[in-house]
C-alpha cells in the first residue's frame, strides 16, 4: 500500500491541534492528552510540501554552540521537540526509536542523527539532558536554548508547543506537539511526519528507507 501523501497546509492545521499535555512533578492523577486519531494501516505521512530545516542555533549537551542545520547537513535526520521530565509520550517515543535503530547496520546507525529539542529550556539544562538522552541512547543529540528560538523552530516545522506551566498542586505541566519529522540525506528537508503513536516496528520498517531518502 502507498503511504498517503497529505497538503502541508492540512497537517499545520491538525498539528496545531494535536498538542499534547505532558505532567510533570507529582503523577498521581491521569496525564490529560488529546484524544489520538485512529491508528492508520501506515505511520508514515509523506508530505507533499516539505519542510525546510529549521536555521536554529543552539546548546548541545556539552555546553556548545550547535547549529542544527549545518551539523546535520547531508545526513539522515530524526527531530523531535519534547522535554525530560516528561512521564510518558516523550521517552516512549524517544525508546522506540533507540531500539529500532539498533536493527540498522552498523554504517547506517552511526550515519543516523537523532535530534532531541527540549520545550522545557529552564530545567532542562546541558548536563541533566545529556544525563536523560545517554539512558536512552548515546548517540542521540540533546539541544536546549532560549525557548522563544525553540518555539519558532517548531512553529516553522508546524509543531506547536507552548511553556511549562506550574500548576497548584506543584506539578508542572508542558503543551507540545508529539510529532517526529525525518529530514532526508538528499533534500535535507523534512519530508516525512510520524505520530504519537508510531511503534517500534513502524520505526524498525522505515528506518532503512528513511537513512537512503527514501519514501517509507
Amino acid at each position: 500500500m502507498r503511504t498517503p501523501r497529505v497538503m502541508a497546509a492540512a497537517l499545520a492545521a491538525a498539528a496545531a491541534l494535536t498538542l499534547t499535555a505532558c505532567g510533570g512533578g507529582t503523577t498521581d492523577g491521569p496525564v490529560a492528552q488529546v484524544d489520538a486519531p485512529a491508528k492508520a494501516k501506515t505511520a508514515a505521512t509523506v508530505l507533499d510540501r516539505p519542510y525546510e530545516k529549521p536555521d536554529l542555533v543552539l546548546t548541545d549537551t556539552n555546553g556548545k554552540p550547535w547549529s542544527l542545520r549545518e551539523q546535520t547537513k547531508g545526513k539522515p535526520t530524526l527531530i523531535y521537540f519534547g522535554y525530560t521530565n516528561c512521564p510518558d509520550v516523550c521517552p516512549l517515543t524517544m525508546g522506540n526509536i533507540a531500539v529500532a535503530r539498533k536493527d540498522l547496520p552498523k554504517a547506517d546507525q552511526d550515519n543516523l542523527q537523532v535530534v532531541f529539542v527540549t520545550t522545557d529550556p529552564e530545567r532542562d539544562t546541558p548536563e541533566s539532558l545529556g544525563k536523560w538522552l545517554k539512558a536512552q541512547d548515546p548517540s542521540f543529540i540533546g539541544l536546549t536554548g532560549d525557548f522563544k528560538a525553540i518555539q519558532a523552530g517548531a512553529r516553522s516545522l508546524h509543531i506547536g508547543i507552548e511553556a511549562a506551566k506550574k500548576e497548584a498542586d506543584g506539578s508542572v505541566v508542558s503543551m507540545h506537539g508529539a510529532q517526529v519529522i525525518a529530514f532526508s540525506p538528499k533534500t535535507d528537508e523534512g519530508y516525512v511526519l510520524y505520530g504519537e503513536n508510531t511503534s517500534v516496528e513502524d520505526y524498525k520498517k522505515d528506518l532503512p528507507k528513511l537513512v537512503k531518502g527514501e519514501n517509507p
